[in-house]
C-alpha cells in the first residue's frame, strides 16, 4: 500500500474568562519572536539542513486509515509565519513495528511556504483497532517515530476504550504536564482535547494570578495569519505536547480562543472590529492555521463538526460551537430564549439529531466546546458572584448567566434534549471543556422541576489545563473557593452531582457496554514543569439511566 502525493497545499489551507484587553498592538515583529530559539535548535552539522522541530502528530483515526501531520523547517529563516523558506519534499512511512522492519505505506509532498511548511498525510489502507508507528524524513533528516491507532471496524464488538480528555491550554500560565502524564499511560486508543487548544492573548494579559510562567510568542495579541501560525508554533515546541502527540492520536475541536475570547459568528468580545482589523479576514486567517497546524480532518471546510465511529460501542459527534452561533445574549443582541438565535446553526444541529437517531452503537459521544448542563449562578453570593463572572467573561454587576454556553441558546437546547426524550435515544454522554471547573452532570429536560423533570444525557465536563480558575481569580489558596462555592453551586443546581473550582488537570474516559466513566486527575502545580499528578474523583453512567453516580475506584 503505497501512495505519492505531491501538493503546493498539503495542509488544505482554508479560505472572559480572561480580562478584556483595550490595547491594540501592532504586529509588525510576528515573525521574528521565534527566529533565534529555533535557528539554535537547527542541527550543528548544517545551518540550513531541515528539522523536525515542531514534532510529529496524528489525528481523525478510521478503521482503515489516519491523518498523520507535521511541520519542517527547511532552514533557519522558515520560522512559522515567515511566508519563507524553500520547497521541500517531505516523505512519510507507516509501519507495524517501530523499527520500521513492516512497512505497510509510504509516500511524499512538497512542503511549501504557502502551508508554512506543514505537511498532512491522510493514510488509507490500513487494519481497523491496529497500532501502527510513523515518521516523516527531508534531506535525510528523520522525524521523531510516533505511535498511532486505528479505530474498530464499524461492525465490530469492542469490549472497552480509553481516551484522555483535556482543555483549555494556556501556554503562559504553566507547563502542560497534563499531556506528559497523558503520554505516560501507554492505554489510550486516542485523546480529546475540547477547545482552547492555543490562546490569543497578548504576552501578559492572561497569566497565573496575573504572572507569566512563559511567554507567548508573539508577543502581541494574534491577529494576523502569521500571528496564528507564529502562536501554533510556539505552542508546538512543547515537549509534553510533543510527547501525547507522539503516543496516541488526537480527535480535536476548537472553542473561542482559537479565534479570540467569546466569538460568534460575525465578531468577538476580544476584536475591536476596524482597528484590529476585519473579523472576517481574522476568522479566516485563524481557521486557515488551525487547519495547517493540526491533524484534523474537516467532513466540510472550514468547521469541525464531523462524527466518528468506534465499533459497534460507541460513536463520537464532534461540534463547532463557534462558526454558525449567534452572538451572545445581552440587553442590546436579545433573549437567551429567543428561538431566532442560535448556538450549532440549522444545518449542525439537524446533522446531530439525525445522527444521534439513526446511531446504532451502544453509546452516543458529543465532543461539545461549551457546558450544555443548566447552570444556575444567581445564587451566589457577591464575592463569589464577581470572580465567576469575570472568569466567564460576563458583566460582573447585572446578569447572572453564563450566555456564552447553551444557557445562552435555550432554544437550541430544548430541541435537541426534547429529540433525545421523544425518540427514546439513550447513553448519550456530553464530553465538555472551556469552563475551567470539573463538573459531572445529569443533563435535565427542565432543570426547574428537576429531579421530578427527566434527565435526558449526561455530561462530564474537564477542568482547565493552565488557565486560571476561581480560586486563581479570587486569589487564595486552593479548595478555598470551591469548599464555599460547590455546595452552593449544587444546592442550586440539583442535577450537578460534583464541582470543582479550583483545581487543573484532566480526564480519562473508560467505555465498557455496561458504563461510561470519567476519571478526572489533578496536577500538583501547573508552574512547575515537573508536576505530578493524582486522582481525584470518579463518577460513571450506566447504560440505560441516563444519570451520573459517584464510583470509588478509578479505571
Amino acid at each position: 500500500m503505497t501512495s505519492r502525493h505531491r501538493s503546493s497545499d498539503p495542509a488544505g489551507a482554508l479560505n472572559s474568562r480572561a480580562p478584556r484587553r483595550r490595547t491594540v498592538v501592532k504586529a509588525a515583529a510576528a515573525t521574528a519572536v521565534l527566529a533565534a530559539p529555533l535557528a539554535a535548535a537547527l542541527p550543528a552539522r548544517a545551518a540550513e539542513a531541515p528539522a523536525f522541530l515542531h514534532g510529529v502528530a496524528s489525528g481523525d483515526p478510521l478503521p482503515d486509515g489516519i491523518l498523520l501531520w507535521t511541520r519542517v523547517t527547511p532552514g533557519s529563516q522558515a520560522i512559522p509565519g515567515s511566508g519563507l523558506g524553500p520547497d521541500t519534499e517531505v516523505s512519510w512511512t507507516v509501519a507495524k513495528d517501530k523499527a520500521f522492519t513492516t512497512i505497510v505505506a509510504k509516500g511524499s509532498t512538497i512542503a511549501t511556504a504557502a502551508s508554512d511548511h506543514t505537511v498532512k498525510a491522510d493514510i488509507r489502507g490500513l487494519q481497523p483497532a491496529t497500532d501502527y508507528w510513523f515518521r516523516f524524513s527531508a534531506g535525510g533528516t528523520d522525524s521523531p517515530v510516533a505511535r498511532t491507532r486505528t479505530t474498530p471496524a464499524a461492525d465490530a464488538s469492542v469490549a472497552g476504550l480509553r481516551f484522555g480528555v483535556v482543555s483549555c491550554a494556556n501556554w503562559e500560565a504553566g507547563y502542560f504536564s497534563a499531556y506528559r502524564h497523558l503520554a505516560a499511560r501507554n492505554d489510550l486508543d486516542a485523546w480529546l482535547h475540547l477547545g482552547d487548544y492555543i490562546y490569543e492573548y497578548k504576552s501578559g494579559e492572561y497569566g497565573t494570578r496575573g504572572t507569566v510562567v512563559r511567554p507567548h510568542a508573539p508577543a502581541n495579541e494574534i491577529l494576523t495569519l502569521a500571528d496564528y501560525r507564529t502562536r501554533h508554533g510556539r505552542y508546538k515546541t512543547d515537549p509534553d505536547l510533543q510527547a501525547l502527540h507522539h503516543k496516541a492520536p488526537v480527535v480535536a475541536i476548537w472553542d473561542d480562543h482559537e479565534f479570540a475570547d467569546n466569538s460568534w459568528s460575525g465578531g468577538a468580545v476580544n476584536h475591536t472590529e476596524g482597528a484590529e482589523g476585519a473579523w472576517t479576514d481574522r476568522q479566516t486567517a485563524a481557521k486557515q492555521a488551525y487547519f495547517e497546524w493540526m491533524p484534523v480532518r474537516p467532513a466540510i471546510a472550514g468547521t469541525t463538526y464531523r462524527r466518528l465511529r468506534f465499533g459497534k460501542l460507541a460513536d463520537l459527534a464532534l461540534l463547532d460551537l463557534r462558526s454558525f452561533r449567534s452572538q451572545q445574549a445581552s440587553t442590546a443582541s436579545g433573549s437567551v430564549d429567543d428561538p431566532d438565535r442560535t448556538i450549532t446553526g440549522r444545518a449542525q444541529l439537524d446533522w446531530l439529531k439525525s445522527g444521534l437517531k439513526s446511531s446504532d452503537t451502544t453509546w452516543r459521544l458529543v465532543g461539545n466546546s461549551v457546558m450544555i448542563s443548566p447552570f444556575a449562578v444567581g445564587s451566589l453570593s457577591a464575592d463569589l458572584l464577581k470572580p465567576l463572572a469575570k472568569l466567564l467573561g460576563l458583566p460582573q454587576e447585572g446578569i447572572a448567566l453564563n450566555t456564552d454556553q447553551w444557557d445562552g441558546y435555550t432554544d437550541d437546547r430544548r430541541e435537541l434534549l426534547a429529540h433525545l426524550r421523544s425518540n427514546a435515544i439513550r447513553n448519550t454522554v456530553f464530553l465538555t471543556g472551556d469552563i475551567h471547573m470539573a463538573w459531572a452532570n445529569d443533563v435535565p429536560v427542565d432543570a426547574g422541576t428537576y429531579p421530578l423533570s427527566p434527565s435526558a444525557a449526561t455530561e462530564f465536563v474537564v477542568t482547565s489545563m493552565t488557565s486560571d480558575n476561581l480560586d486563581d481569580i479570587v486569589k487564595v489558596p486552593e479548595g478555598v473557593v470551591s469548599a464555599v462555592a460547590s455546595p452552593v453551586i449544587r444546592a442550586a443546581n440539583r442535577h450537578v452531582h460534583w464541582v470543582d473550582t479550583d483545581r487543573h488537570g484532566y480526564g480519562v474516559l473508560d467505555i465498557t457496554a455496561d458504563r461510561a466513566q470519567m476519571d478526572y486527575y489533578v496536577l500538583s502545580d501547573r508552574t512547575n514543569p515537573n508536576a505530578t499528578s493524582s486522582w481525584a474523583r470518579s463518577y460513571r453512567t450506566r447504560s440505560g439511566t441516563q444519570t451520573v453516580e459517584r464510583t470509588y475506584d478509578p479505571v
